[in-house]
């Protein structure tokens, strides 16, 4: 069976068209645009116009293509902005309009549980497992073996933290410590309730984890083959966080690794992942390039 799956987070929408056979998939394409659903959103409580309609172009792209490949079934999930938002009825009425189905505007529990199961299929590592899904608006934090045994998901993420506390180019120190205040007391209230973290492998996900790992491992460029199930020591995700709060968004662009579209809000991104691993104990991250896009297409099945 072909199916294809959509997550639109806070910062980008993501398209898998993946055929599903004896519990496996085999991807026929993957697309990623940056459209920064939810701008403004922890200030505002609404969705902007504009970044509806940039959401509604790149709609438009996925499902011809959609059509083109003989797609079957069609899941979109919806993530923290679409939550969050006051108007999300607009959003949901542009999806309906553009793909004919109507996006599911998950809580974070099911986030969480899609995420997971994305992201441990396959995965060659001792659980019980720790899995924190790094997006634009929030974070899940999901403990479980075969199966999510406990999950949360948080108001923190690159986009939200960016915009909530680091206002300069390079961010100051205060603006620093204020964002890792932030994060610190997000984290700690997550990993509260997800008992069972302590001896779980930790695995990472989404792009502001790719992206720290292609610059741990100072990657001439993104390559997704090398960093799925790479394992980056938490000395080496530290001087990530320390360079790239030292840069300015100008120095960042001319990152070989790095996409156009988290030039501005990785440095959140980044800390956001050193604070889990100082708190929750961890000295290594295992890096997954299969996150709640590949759950939610598994979810199809």
């Amino acid at each position: 069976m072909r199916v294809a799956a959509i997550d639109c987070g806070t910062n980008s929408i993501r398209l898998l068209i993946a055929d599903v056979g004896d519990g496996r998939l085999s991807d026929v394409s993957r697309r990623m645009e940056v459209v920064r659903l939810g701008e403004g959103v922890d200030r505002t409580g609404r969705l902007a116009p504009e970044a509806i309609e940039r959401t509604r172009k790149a709609l438009l792209g996925y499902a011809a293509e959609i059509a083109e490949l003989g797609v079957s079934r069609v899941r979109m999930c919806a993530t923290s902005a679409s939550r969050d938002a006051s108007n999300a009825v607009d959003f949901r009425a542009m999806v309906r309009s553009v793909l004919g189905v109507d996006p599911e505007v998950i809580s974070g529990d099911e986030e969480a549980r899609l995420s997971f199961a994305g992201a441990v299929n396959g995965l060659a590592a001792d659980p019980p497992y720790l899995v924190v899904d790094i997006g634009g608006g929030s974070t899940e934090f999901v403990v479980g073996a075969d199966a999510v045994q406990h999950a949360i998901s948080v108001d923190i993420g690159c986009v939200r933290m960016t915009e909530r506390h680091l206002h300069s180019d390079p961010p100051v120190p205060a603006e620093v410590e204020a964002a890792k205040r932030d994060i610190t007391e997000a984290v700690d209230r997550a990993l509260a309730a997800v008992p069972g973290y302590e001896n779980a492998t930790l695995v990472g996900l989404a792009g502001s984890v790719t992206t720290v790992a292609a610059l741990a491992m100072r990657l001439p460029e993104y390559d997704s083959a090398k960093i799925h199930h790479a394992r980056i020591p938490y000395d080496d995700v530290a001087e990530v966080v320390t360079g790239l709060m030292g840069a300015t968004v100008a120095d960042r662009r001319e990152l070989s690794v790095m996409h156009p579209g988290r030039v501005d809000v990785i440095g959140a991104g980044a800390l956001i992942l050193r604070v889990i691993m100082e708190r929750a104990g961890k000295s290594t991250v295992i890096v997954s390039e299969h996150d709640i896009l590949d759950g939610i297409a598994y979810s199809l099945a």
